[in-house]
């Protein structure tokens, strides 16, 4: 089947590379600009950039999609439909309509649970006990276009943004290949059921100790491994990446944040609600260490407390 395929990071890049394998044209590859990144800065080519490259790809790199000549050029391909994933720019009405069997997108979620540019983040943050990934066929709201086909994935307790990624964006993959062959029927979204996935601030990843230990817990594995969640002692940012709920009780009255007991078996925190052990720290500059190797550069004594 001739394809134009648009998609910016790993994840698209994962359906890419299947429809590839399954020998399907893909007759011309959509990706967002290269974009500064790393300590340096330096413009940084993206996931399906570089699979495109890789596989002597037709590429084009627009800033916009609303261009006459360039949706010209792509109507003069003849593909039989788009596929976007993870694309990042907006899909104009032309582009939509322009394929016979019109544009379809792959979304990493049960739509219409979190609908927007967070999905998985949203999802761990919420507590959902399953994920999954939606083909739509897409239209001119943001992922409100009808269903086309559906897969559940559970988000097991230890789940990180990462961890829960790489599970959905292999049964992306796979489920837009079933979706080409099998052409299912639409089924449209039941909205009164929507809910949005806004994009994720740095702002959110700051630990807030008042909140359930549960809570800290999920927000730490939804921000794993952008931006990372953060708290602040002596006056530095100290990086939480990895934690769990504690069975350590703390005494009464002790407040949110401070630090309980602190051994090679984990730093345990006081919170609103119980108590967390955190397993992965990194101060600013340094290394991701586990409690072992970051206590022993860093001592941190009970009574210590965190900002909240």
């Amino acid at each position: 089947m001739k394809i134009i395929y648009a998609g910016t990071p790993a994840f698209a890049a994962a359906a890419l590379a299947a429809l590839l394998d399954a020998g399907h044209d893909v007759v011309q590859v959509l990706t967002q600009p290269d974009r500064p990144a790393g300590r340096g800065l330096k413009p940084q080519a993206s996931a399906v950039k570089e699979l495109a490259l890789a596989r002597l790809l037709p590429l084009s790199q627009p800033a916009t999609l609303n261009d006459n000549a360039l949706i010209a050029q792509l109507a003069a391909l003849q593909s039989e439909v788009m596929v976007v994933a993870a694309y990042g720019l907006m899909i104009p009405q032309s582009l939509l309509q322009l394929p016979p069997r019109g544009c379809l997108n792959i979304h990493a979620s049960l739509l219409p649970r979190w609908r927007g540019a967070a999905p998985i983040q949203r999802a761990i943050l919420a507590g959902d006990r399953e994920s999954g990934v939606t083909i739509m066929q897409m239209d001119a709201g943001l992922d409100t276009g009808a269903m086309l086909l559906a897969q559940a994935v559970t988000i097991n307790a230890d789940d990180t943004a990462l961890t829960l990624h790489d599970k959905l964006a292999a049964t992306g993959a796979q489920l837009l290949l079933r979706t080409l062959q099998e052409q299912p029927q639409p089924v449209p979204q039941d909205n009164a059921n929507a809910s949005y996935a806004a994009k994720i601030s740095k702002a959110e990843a700051h630990i807030d100790w008042t909140r359930p230990a549960v809570e800290i817990d999920r927000l730490i594995r939804a921000f794993n491994p952008a931006p990372g969640a953060y708290t602040s002692w002596n006056g530095q940012v100290l990086k939480i990446w990895h934690a769990e709920p504690a069975a350590v009780t703390a005494v009464s009255g002790t407040l949110a944040g401070t630090v309980v007991q602190a051994d090679n078996n984990g730093v345990v925190v006081a919170t609103g609600a119980g108590t967390i052990r955190l397993l992965e720290l990194q101060r600013a500059g340094g290394k991701r260490l586990a409690p072992r190797q970051f206590l022993a550069g860093t001592p941190i004594d009970a009574g210590t407390r965190f900002e909240a």
